[in-house]
C-alpha cells in the first residue's frame, strides 16, 4: 500500500474510533489522536475548534443516537493533504442507517486532522 494512502487510511480509522468513543475519557484520547491541536470541525448542525469542542459535538451525536455507530462506506481517496470519504450512522440494534454523509479532511504534518469539512447527505425528519 502507498505512504500516501496509508496516511489518508490511518487518519479516517482514527477520525471513526473518534466518533465511535462513547466514554468521555475514550473519546478524549481518541480526538487528541485524530485531530491536530487547534484542529476544526465544520458541518451544517457545527462548527468548532479544539479538542475539548470537537469532542462537545460528538457526545451530542451519541446523546441525539443512542446506540448507534459511525461506519465508512467506500474508499477513502486522497491527495497532498487532503482527503474524503463517505460514513453511514448505522443502528446496532436492527442496521438501520438514518443519517449519511461525507467528509474532507485536512491533514497536518504529523498525520493528524487539521480540518473536517462534513456534508449530511441524508438525515431523517426533526433531526
Amino acid at each position: 500500500m502507498p505512504a500516501n494512502t496509508y496516511r489518508y487510511e490511518n487518519a479516517v480509522s482514527r477520525y471513526f474510533e473518534a466518533w465511535n468513543a462513547r466514554e468521555p475519557k475514550a473519546r478524549t484520547k481518541a480526538v487528541a489522536a485524530a485531530w491536530a491541536v487547534g484542529g476544526g470541525y465544520t458541518d451544517p448542525l457545527a462548527d468548532v475548534v479544539g479538542h475539548e469542542q470537537i469532542a462537545g459535538v460528538i457526545a451530542a451525536a451519541h446523546e441525539q443516537f443512542p446506540g448507534f455507530a459511525f461506519r465508512l462506506t467506500g474508499t477513502v481517496e486522497g491527495h497532498h493533504d487532503t482527503a474524503r470519504f463517505s460514513w453511514e450512522l448505522v443502528s446496532e440494534v436492527d442496521g438501520s442507517a438514518p443519517v449519511a454523509g461525507s467528509d474532507v479532511i485536512t491533514l497536518a504534518g504529523d498525520g493528524r486532522i487539521r480540518s473536517v469539512l462534513g456534508f449530511l447527505d441524508r438525515v431523517p425528519d426533526g433531526a
